[in-house]
């Protein structure tokens, strides 16, 4: 009896912060009419945006342009959305690790998307399609890291934010190179850049336009590491090795300290200490929980 309530307390309470974490940034009321948005972006094709789910709980996200320094075409827009809705459908992960092709990661925006939809409407519709795409990947219940090897400029430097960590390789950049462009961030960038690094770093990585290497980004807690390879390959590896230190254990106790985490960071503090609350009551007398009672383990 005590188990079957509790298995449906758990039904109850990961349906509904499975709602929170999908709920639309947007919507009709803000001239947000999504299929029409992906009509639209989907007449720019080029490259693509690949997953890989391995039995140890870990993604790889692959920005696959490489032509392109891996610009985000209409399609890979699109894709994206997809590849974060296959994510949270995945019961089994802990972990994300996103890269580039080609041994960069993203350039931002494809310049041939950018002039056709030059208009202001056509670029606010894409700006509300891809923060709601990057609002849902950051409220995943899995541990995300960006890979950034060699430039993440633009959109791509928006992408890094929407991650939990981002690790670096020699000789690579994040680079808010929107003031160039005439244009702010729009993919919410800019309001994450202010949460991880101040609004006075912030203000001069985007005012500035200025470049962001591993040394600086290190010095702004913009990145938690400097990997030693500059190898695809083997900085993959590396990153791998790096995430495994977080994601070693049950899916179900990963995943539930990043709904902590993400519960506190974006709710007013009695909300989120009621979400913990619920999440809490997800894990307490659950198999990992009862398992390491069996085992009695010493915390050294």
């Amino acid at each position: 009896m005590a188990l079957a309530l509790w298995k449906n307390f758990l039904q109850i309470t990961m349906k509904r912060i499975l709602q929170q974490r999908r709920l639309s940034l947007y919507n009709g009321a803000h001239g947000y009419e999504e299929e029409s948005i992906k009509k639209k972006l989907q007449q720019f094709s080029g490259g693509s945006v690949n997953l890989v789910k391995e039995d140890n709980g870990i993604a790889i996200l692959t920005l696959n342009n490489p032509k392109l320094m891996n610009a985000f075409t209409g399609t890979m827009m699109v894709e994206l959305q997809e590849r974060v809705t296959e994510l949270e459908n995945w019961k089994d992960g802990k972990g994300l690790i996103i890269h580039g092709a080609g041994n960069t990661f993203c350039s931002g925006s494809d310049l041939n998307v950018v002039k056709e939809i030059s208009n202001s409407q056509d670029g606010m519709n894409m700006c509300m399609f891809m923060q709601n795409t990057l609002t849902r990947l950051m409220r995943l219940p899995l541990i995300s890291v960006a890979l950034v090897q060699g430039k993440a400029f633009g959109g791509g430097a928006e992408l890094t934010t929407a991650c939990d960590f981002r690790l670096m390789t020699p000789g690579s950049e994040i680079r808010f190179v929107h003031k160039r462009m005439g244009l702010v961030p729009g993919w919410g960038g800019g309001a994450r850049l202010v949460r991880l690094v101040g609004g006075g770093a912030a203000l001069q990585l985007l005012a500035g336009a200025e470049r962001a290497g591993p040394e600086r980004a290190l010095a702004l807690g913009l990145a938690e590491l400097a990997l030693p390879s500059a190898d695809e390959a083997a900085a993959l590896a590396e990153a791998r090795a790096w995430l495994s230190q977080y994601t070693d254990g049950p899916a179900a106790v990963v995943r539930a300290a990043k709904k902590v985490v993400t519960a506190a960071r974006e709710l007013p503090l009695e909300d989120a200490l009621r979400t913990e609350k619920d999440i809490f009551g997800t894990v307490w007398g659950g198999p990992a929980n009862l398992e390491a009672l069996v085992r009695r383990p010493k915390h050294k």
